[in-house]
């Protein structure tokens, strides 16, 4: 077992920024330290279609070019170099009260366990600690099928799930891994792998239908999101299937703390499954989107006692809360054996690691609800029921 290192701390929205930076240029803190604070993508404005080129005319100057994000639902609009860090006041500039198309900046959002730590191959000194896998989830598959769709890094192979025959069906997305540098490694390489095995830990029946919506380097942004809920919506249709539930586990805050439009509206054509999502981790009680949004369960965390982790988020528009502090899921490396760079020389080792934050809250009560999917509760009872079931 890989162990995870101990800081439990939050980490505050500017340090995150700064820690992000090398592998996201792009990346804008809005607000450093104010009321306001959130994380937004450089040089970029998504507009509704409809307001698309009148949006791009008043702009004037400030505007490069303008292409389609997402079809039928927004137009990317490519910000020139002296208005690249102003998408939030421009949004602002460009939005009346009570329009019905929206302007808005790309907001980045953050994987849930990016500010509590990540899991390392290393005890106290420079090898990995071996330890043995915890015992694997039993092997089977509920009839009628309860379906959960994550959405998340990669989905590798792991041998809790290697003979499941759901693994392939939408086509495997294997971690982006680094091989053996930890200092190099992505934060949340190894992430969608982790939280589906918290899933099958506690519901080894459900069909896990998987779709990357989050980097290994623990980003994502409204439009990606967006995108990965119509498309786990679109799959499932094609393939004749009910979707039950979707777990996201990352998320944003907002400049004016309230849902970023496209996200909003992406999430109101999400009508049948249930949707949950991790609260964050920055300790704070902003809302954080999309677990702040009405029709989403939102799950905080909780550690020793059944107390609130101090890393998660919390407030009046938290649902439920779970435990999620050194968690041991599935998990997997990628190794760099000696004589050679080449692909062939690199091997994935599959093991468990220890990991905290709010994202392995999230499995933990989508498994719950899919366990009473499975016994034959409808899903409005089965949300009230987990909502009364967890401390907090």
């Amino acid at each position: 077992m890989y162990t995870a290192d101990r800081s439990k701390n939050p980490t505050r929205l500017a340090e995150l920024a700064d820690r992000l930076r090398p592998v996201a240029d792009d990346l804008v803190l809005h607000d450093e330290g104010g009321p306001g604070e959130c994380l937004v993508r450089a040089g970029e404005l998504l507009a509704h279609p409809a307001v698309a080129d009148s949006v791009m005319d008043k702009l004037g100057s400030r505007a490069d070019s303008a292409e389609l994000a997402l079809p039928g639902e927004a137009v990317r609009i490519r910000l020139r170099p002296q208005a690249r860090d102003h998408s939030v006041e421009l949004a602002a500039e460009l939005t009346r009260p009570g329009d019905t198309v929206f302007v808005q900046p790309n907001h980045l959002h953050v994987g849930c366990p990016v500010m509590s730590g990540t899991p390392i191959e290393f005890g106290t000194g420079t090898v990995p600690t071996p330890a043995e896998l915890p015992p694997a989830p039993p092997t089977e598959l509920w009839e009628p099928p309860v379906t959960v769709a994550l959405l998340d890094t990669g989905l590798d192979p792991h041998p809790w799930f290697a003979d499941r025959p759901w693994l392939s069906e939408w086509g495997l997305s294997a971690e982006t891994l680094h091989p053996d540098q930890p200092a190099a490694r992505d934060r949340q390489a190894g992430h969608g792998t982790f939280v589906a095995g918290v899933l099958l830990q506690h519901a080894p029946g459900v069909t896990i239908r998987h779709h990357r919506t989050l980097a290994s380097t623990g980003l994502t942004d409204d439009v990606v999101v967006a995108a990965g809920l119509d498309q786990v919506r679109r799959i499932a249709r094609a393939r004749n299937e009910k979707l039950d539930i979707v777990v996201i586990t990352a998320g944003c805050h907002t400049a004016d703390d309230t849902c970023p439009p496209l996200l909003r509206r992406a999430l109101e054509r999400t009508v049948d499954p249930i949707v949950v999502a991790s609260a964050g981790n920055n300790a704070s009680a902003r809302p954080f989107w999309p677990a702040a949004s009405p029709q989403v369960i939102a799950v905080a965390a909780t550690g020793h006692r059944d107390q609130l982790a101090p890393f998660s988020n919390r407030g009046d528009w938290v649902n439920v809360a779970a435990p999620g502090v050194d968690i041991v899921s599935s998990f997997v490396r990628a190794v760099q054996h000696e004589h050679g760079i080449a692909p062939e020389t690199v091997t994935r080792e599959y093991g468990a690691a220890k990991w905290s934050g709010t994202s392995f809250a999230a499995p933990r009560v989508a498994a719950s609800l899919a366990r009473l999917l499975h016994a034959g509760i409808p899903p409005k009872a089965a949300r009230e029921h987990v909502s009364n079931s967890f401390g907090g």
